[in-house]
């Protein structure tokens, strides 16, 4: 027979982990409580009134409490790809218009199919019996050798990507979001309670590749509109019949003076689309590029007009210079701007370059498009810059946040997304919470029914069960998905499971002779090997299903290895301290099994 000592141990074990459980559980009841007192108020002014006066209470149990899962609380799940094509174009050391077509054509077969890119654009330098290494890296490299270089990068760079997204998705403040990689190109996305959803896709779409460019001296754009207008204007050399395309540019594009062009706004794609044809490319200056600006000025008349810029193709510096962002208002006090500052390095090289354009405006570019091209007016010695041309603070904050987390080594598209709405997330919850009643209480009642006395106690451990697993999620921060809702009822039924082995085990020895304290005794002796084996498989089982498994089957598997671990504490711990108190008391007699 064990010891008192050990008696009173397992009862304060009892006694600390049912209050531990408790403790943790309060600031979801609190979360709970304050929702429903700020619902019972008719008015916004009362509801305002009560969030300023309860605002630490309420951020508080917001933090420790229970977090919902996507598919409860409703909000959305992205599915984003990395480019690995523009990836491996950046890397190359080498481009030219076959090496152009290929990547163009891999880029098609990469978007119909899974298949791993890397051997997509191997099979296609293959095919043109071309070697890897006239593009990349060193020409001394084999095939095999660059294609471990390559998939390395692309390892890389799905790293980095995540990373980044996880940085500005942290900063935009959303309450655990959950991130992961699959395959070797593809990060899946869950962010539980975003209202918002356009801006969070713009938010994740940017890649955020900030470059300061010259623009081209005076004369050269209207010089290189004239080019483009002419060569666009002659008859196409596919013999094609679109009278727009063969218009010429300045269809679409109003030229004041020598160096100010602009767009009107419903003129913009097919604008864009004519300056990317190779007629038009072919009349650039060299290391020359037209760019729109990202936000289109409004006219006298009325409309809205996208400026063209003529900017140097090479930056004179990048985005990776800067250590701090801030969004603000400019000295006007109305229109919104990123304040910018850079490293020591950054800090130096804006101080050259700014000294020696003296005059000459430089195009902050981000992502492609210019958001401003001020006017140098003297050297800038202490790394300080602004990007203006901002119509919104949100959309200010919003570049703050994607400056702080730093450009994606190659853009990411979404390609599949889906939106869990409030109302549907309370019906999954309502289901949810319903099954979780009705298998509890199915299993009460057979326990109660079947077992009597040993049934009860069963039926208390298991209330200790569910309240063991739910705590530990709130402890640890973990979301309760409904996937998560059903590892619990599973962890229910082996929760009783492990309870029917030691009483089945202890009814034979009532059924030998045995008394009531013997048969209790070797009962749970008798049945502890079963119990243990089938929990030690179950967590195993649920472990790999951690591992090697996404969302919602995650969701599953913590459920039921923190369910699977309770139960064995239950089982062989609680039920046993329980009949011991009633043994003691002579409340218990061989009847009380059934």
């Amino acid at each position: 027979m064990p010891s008192m000592k050990n008696k009173r141990y397992n009862l304060l074990l009892i006694v600390g982990v049912t209050l531990l459980a408790l403790w943790s559980l309060v600031p979801t009841w609190k979360e709970y409580s304050l929702g429903k007192q700020l619902e019972a108020f008719s008015s916004p002014r009362d509801s305002l009134n009560f969030v300023l006066n309860h605002r630490d209470e309420i951020e508080d149990a917001r933090q420790k409490g229970l977090k919902l899962g996507l598919d409860l609380k409703g909000g959305m799940h992205l599915v984003m790809e990395v480019d690995q094509i523009d990836l491996f174009m950046q890397k190359a050391w080498n481009r030219d218009a076959k090496f152009d077509a290929i990547m163009e054509e891999v880029g098609r077969q990469a978007a119909a199919t899974d298949a791993d890119v890397i051997d997509l654009v191997s099979a296609a330098f293959r095919k043109q019996n071309i070697r890897l290494s006239r593009y990349f890296y060193d020409i001394r490299n084999s095939d095999s050798e660059i294609q471990g270089k390559l998939r390395k990068e692309a390892a890389d760079a799905l790293v980095r990507a995540r990373e980044i997204i996880r940085n500005r998705i942290d900063q935009y403040g959303v309450a655990e979001p959950m991130i992961t990689t699959q395959g070797n190109r593809k990060i899946i996305i869950e962010l539980p309670g975003i209202s918002d959803e356009n801006r969070m896709r713009n938010l994740l779409k940017g890649t955020a590749k900030l470059e300061f460019r010259l623009l081209r001296e005076k004369g050269a754009l209207q010089r290189t509109l004239d080019a483009i207008n002419t060569a666009l204007s002659a008859p196409s050399s596919s013999g094609s019949s679109n009278d727009a395309a063969n218009n010429g540019l300045y269809s679409f594009v109003q030229v004041y003076g020598s160096d100010n062009a602009a767009v009107r706004a419903e003129n913009r794609e097919l604008a864009s689309d004519m300056l990317k044809r190779p007629e038009a490319l072919s009349q650039l200056p060299p290391d020359s590029e037209l760019l729109l600006a990202a936000r289109a000025d409004e006219a006298d008349d009325g409309s809205r007009l996208y400026s063209l810029y003529l900017v140097r193709k090479t930056p004179e510096l990048t985005g990776g210079v800067i250590t701090e962002a801030k969004a603000t208002f400019g000295s006007q006090g109305v229109q919104p701007e990123v304040l910018m500052s850079m490293n020591s390095e950054g800090t130096s090289k804006w101080a050259r370059i700014t000294g020696a354009n003296i005059g000459k405006r430089i195009a902050i570019v981000l992502d492609g498009a210019v958001y401003s091209a001020p006017v140098v007016q003297s050297k800038i010695p202490n790394g300080n810059s602004v990007i203006n041309g901002i119509q919104s603070l949100e959309e200010a904050k919003d570049l703050e946040i994607v400056l702080k987390a730093g450009a994606l080594p190659a853009p990411v598209r979404i390609v599949e997304e889906r939106t869990v709405g409030p109302s549907l997330g309370a019906d999954y919850i309502r289901a949810g919470l319903q099954s979780l009643i009705w298998g509890f209480s199915a299993v009460v009642v057979f326990m109660i029914f079947y077992y009597r006395q040993g049934g009860l106690a069963a039926d208390v451990a298991l209330v200790l069960n569910v309240l063991i697993v739910l705590s530990v999620l709130a402890g640890f921060n973990a979301s309760l998905s409904l996937p998560g809702i059903a590892g619990i009822v599973l962890t229910m039924g082996m929760a009783v499971d492990a309870n029917v082995l030691i009483y089945e085990r202890i009814r034979e020895e009532l059924a030998a002779g045995r008394s009531i304290t013997s048969a209790l005794s070797e009962g749970y002796d008798r049945a502890f090997s079963s119990i243990l084996d089938s929990h030690v498989t179950t967590l195993a089982a649920a472990f790999l299903l951690y591992t090697y498994g996404i969302g919602p089957i995650q969701g599953f598997a913590v459920t039921l290895m923190i369910g699977t671990a309770a139960s064995l504490f239950t089982a062989i711990v609680v039920t046993r301290e329980i009949f011991r108190l009633l043994v003691s008391k002579n409340l218990m007699s061989s009847k009380s099994f059934g």
